[in-house]
């Protein structure tokens, strides 16, 4: 259960992969090195449009885009598969400066669902569409698409088939990655504005139709200038009930806790008790930064104004991974 807290006065993004990481006995040196790769890949893409004096909105958009086509994580190309065999993809984004927000549900197609999220956001008058209606709105808007082997792996497909045998069997499954995953970024620009984006092939043998907290406003994905910007992963069902990263904000707003306070007493004291294993990213527009997890591991990342790229995976500091 880690917590890491910096702060600058330049420019802030953090980014997660899901919490629930593969297991250390499982994890192989070439497997890591990947996993860090690709963590450095969203960072970089985010920190160019900071670096430049572009967006929060633009920053976090472009982070979750690189881990949505970065196979490895459960979002975009590499999402998980439902009980039916098929992908269903949630995603959401949020502009700290009015509290804009736009996401989607259970949709497939789209080769980025956070541009589709985005798309909601800014081109239509609603917040969250879902199913094939969103498709169709995706699809009026120009949206690039991809047939459903582009977003096939084996990897995925194989722990479906691995999943529904255990349930036919009855064993307990006590792998936390089949159970959550997600992808998301949280940012501070050069002018202080904070945004969110989150994005998500949701649980291994989720039931069609489900949907969790990642595209849910409030649980999964949050922004306000005034407080934080949070993008969380986990168990979505236990987010959704407590609110999770609005309950980080309202502990900012109300109580005058710090962002480190509030994300920890959230994560720590209020979810994992109640079963919602996971964690969140936050940030504030003073660049502090939080990343708490209560369960094995989160894949994550920060960058601030110094440019160092520092990822982790597992109950461990932040490590510049291309020097370690």
């Amino acid at each position: 259960m880690t917590s890491s807290t910096t702060s600058g006065n330049d420019f802030a993004l953090a980014i997660h992969g899901g919490a629930g990481t593969i297991l250390r006995s499982k994890m192989t040196p070439e497997r890591e090195a990947a996993y860090h790769a690709g963590l450095r890949r969203a960072l970089q893409a985010g920190r160019a449009v900071l670096a430049d004096g572009g967006s929060a909105l633009d920053a976090a958009t472009a982070a979750v885009m690189a881990l949505e086509d970065e196979p490895l994580f459960n979002a975009g190309r590499g999402a998980v598969y439902t009980s039916a065999g098929k992908q269903e993809m949630d995603a959401a984004v949020m502009d700290g400066r009015d509290r804009s927000a736009g996401a989607v549900a259970g949709i497939c197609g789209p080769r980025n669902p956070v541009l589709a999220a985005r798309a909601v956001m800014e081109h239509s008058g609603h917040v969250l569409l879902i199913g094939e209606s969103a498709m169709e709105f995706c699809r009026r808007q120009g949206l690039a698409f991809e047939e459903t082997s582009y977003f096939y792996t084996e990897q995925r497909w194989r722990a479906l088939q691995e999943t529904l045998a255990m349930r036919q069997s009855g064993a307990d499954d006590q792998d936390e990655s089949r159970k959550h995953g997600t992808v998301g970024a949280v940012a501070c620009d050069r002018h202080g504005n904070l945004a969110a984006a989150t994005s998500t092939g949701g649980m291994t043998a989720k039931s069609p139709g489900r949907v969790g907290d990642s595209p849910v406003i409030g649980a999964g994905t949050w922004a306000d200038n005034e407080t934080c910007a949070v993008s969380a992963t986990g168990h979505g069902e236990i987010f959704i009930r407590y609110a999770a990263a609005h309950e980080i904000a309202s502990r900012m707003r109300y109580a005058g806790q710090s962002l480190d306070e509030a994300s920890r007493a959230v994560v720590i004291d209020m979810l994992a008790p109640a079963g919602g294993s996971g964690g969140i990213i936050a940030v504030d527009r003073a660049g502090n930064v939080s990343l708490p997890f209560n369960c094995s591991g989160m894949y994550r990342g920060v960058v601030r104004g110094d440019r160092r790229l520092l990822t982790g995976i597992y109950d461990e500091p932040l490590v510049d991974f291309q020097k370690a």
